[in-house]
């Protein structure tokens, strides 16, 4: 049986890990971005003041950079460590786009970081203007293919993947298909569009910083106008894109959509909560609960979440309760019935190796049909019974593990709903700026100046709601109906996973100040001392 206490310490390992790690990705997609932009003005125009203005955004990215290179290798370590089963099961899936990261993303990055920071002198302006795009481009390019691995956790489909019998592995069959999986496309457009407007907010908020105080207002003004109009594209971007990345996880993790939108009972026509309370509820309780349960008060926008999830303004949008116990009238299967399944599978597959060592053939053949039996036709899409053999695993816990049948509303829902909040706030913030610029006056604004300077670090809290939202709604789960966590997890002594978690804690910690030091000296110093 799994340790629980080691469980979640990995996985509080892994979380402060990931959290702490995306404070840096963001920002360096970002202003990779935005630091070529500032030079493509400079090499157009030939004026030294934009030199000036590429290489003071250079620096601050820089630091990023290179923190953000560390904490990415310890995350990536920890797949080994504390996730070695995850790793053996599905590591011909997950190992394949990582492997092309480090070959093409990687390569990109060692080989222009290296021009774009220390080329200025040493190549022509159009070869280090090339090395800034090239930089930007392998950054970005890094963060698709880490999302790709993450949106095969998120939906896995057999169109691009089968698990081998003898193995007891999951194996990848159609590279091509993986890559283009629309719920790992519509994610990365999200998190990069995320990207751009938290730099454009932090390259705003910095420039709104000197123009409050009267400093450098020549480099701060052509600095904010950049990132007025950039930052308008981008966080309107995040919200239409958004839309999108709502709708496939609709289609693809009903448990997720309803805990992020607290539906605990399926409704024709389901309101989005634009703000609420949710109510804990215990499994016997969702049983007995009635539609509109769920909240101890909400401010709800009826039919907003049917056209959100299935593009229909009646559509019936399934609760907690239709996915725990089932829902006849449109075809969802019960927790006990999917958990049944999968025993059935887990059974054949002990069947088929028993037959193997026995040397029965017949018997081999029995359990690999049954195993890779079809089982249910959803929209076109065939399930055979060993895409369910995550849940038989549920089977040894209390009840099928039925408490763990959906991820915990309440972290969901606020998680998703202040990501949201801060994203509109984004969008209004950008239009005020971007209107100002236009009228010539924002530089004498100084509410709309220390709003800006007050927004810089909201976008790390967004994002970091944002994936919260994402990888807790994922629950139970690794990879969403396939490999349960419970079952991913390496079995360590309780000891040892504390033991890193905290020297890990320590090292995160004193990366976080060096890093926020540097930045400050830099900002403070400003644009003459900064290459």
């Amino acid at each position: 049986m799994v340790d629980y206490n080691m469980l979640e310490w990995a996985r509080a390992q892994f979380a402060m890990t990931a959290i702490f790690h995306f404070f840096f990705v963001p920002f360096t997609l970002g202003m990779s971005f935005m630091v070529a932009y500032f030079e493509t003005i400079y090499v157009k125009t030939g004026k030294a003041e934009w030199k000036q203005i590429t290489q003071f955004w250079q620096v601050l990215f820089g630091i990023n950079f290179a923190i953000g290179l560390s904490t990415g290798i310890i995350h990536e370590f920890e797949f080994g460590t504390n996730w070695s089963t995850y790793s053996w099961v599905v590591g011909d899936l997950f190992g394949a786009p990582l492997a092309v990261e480090g070959v093409i993303a990687f390569f990109m990055e060692a080989t222009f970081a290296a021009i774009a920071f220390f080329g200025w002198k040493r190549v022509s302006k159009g070869v280090h203007l090339m090395s800034s795009w090239l930089l930007a481009a392998g950054s970005n390019l890094s963060a698709l293919w880490i999302l790709i691995a993450n949106g095969f956790m998120q939906h896995p489909t057999s169109a691009f993947y089968t698990f081998n019998i003898d193995t007891a592995r999951l194996e990848l069959t159609d590279f091509l298909s993986l890559i283009l999986q629309p719920v790992a496309q519509v994610k990365f457009l999200h998190v990069v569009t995320a990207s751009y407007t938290m730099a454009a907010v932090f390259v705003l908020g910095v420039s709104s910083l000197y123009l409050l105080r009267g400093k450098y207002t020549s480099f701060a003004k052509k600095s904010a106008t950049v990132a007025a109009a950039s930052g308008l594209i981008a966080s309107i971007a995040v919200a239409v894109i958004g839309d999108d990345h709502a709708y496939e996880v609709a289609n693809t993790q009903p448990t997720k959509i309803a805990s992020l939108e607290g539906l605990i009972v399926g409704e024709k026509g389901a309101p989005i909560v634009a703000m609420g309370l949710p109510k804990y509820m215990s499994v016997e309780e969702i049983k007995n609960a009635k539609e509109g349960d769920g909240f101890t008060f909400e401010i709800a926008l009826p039919h907003l979440l049917s056209i959100l999830g299935k593009r229909e303004f009646d559509a019936f949008v399934p609760g907690v309760k239709d996915l725990i116990y089932g829902n006849e009238e449109y075809g969802i299967w019960s927790w006990d019935k999917l958990v049944a399944e999968g025993k059935r599978a887990i059974d054949d597959l002990h069947k088929y190796h028993a037959a193997k060592k026995a040397g029965d053939e017949a018997g081999m053949k029995a359990a690999e049909e049954d195993f890779h039996a079809i089982v249910a036709d959803v929209d076109g899409t065939k399930v055979e019974r060993a895409e369910l053999m995550g849940y038989g695993y549920f089977a040894e816990l209390p009840n099928n593990g039925i408490e763990f049948a959906y991820p915990p509303v309440a972290p969901v829902f606020f998680s998703f709903h202040l990501m949201v909040a801060l994203g509109f706030w984004f969008i209004l913030l950008f239009v005020l700026a971007y209107v100002a610029v236009l009228k010539d006056t924002y530089w004498d604004n100084k509410m709309l100046q220390q709003a800006a300077l007050f927004t810089i670090p909201l976008p790390w809290i967004a994002i970091s709601f944002g994936w919260m939202s994402a990888e807790i709604g994922r629950q139970p789960w690794t990879v969403f109906g396939v490999l349960p966590t419970f079952k991913s997890v390496t079995p360590l002594d309780l000891v040892n996973v504390q033991a890193t978690f905290f020297m890990f804690l320590v090292a995160f910690v004193v990366l976080g100040i060096a890093e926020l030091k540097m930045l400050f000296t830099v900002v403070k110093n400003g644009p003459k001392g900064a290459h």
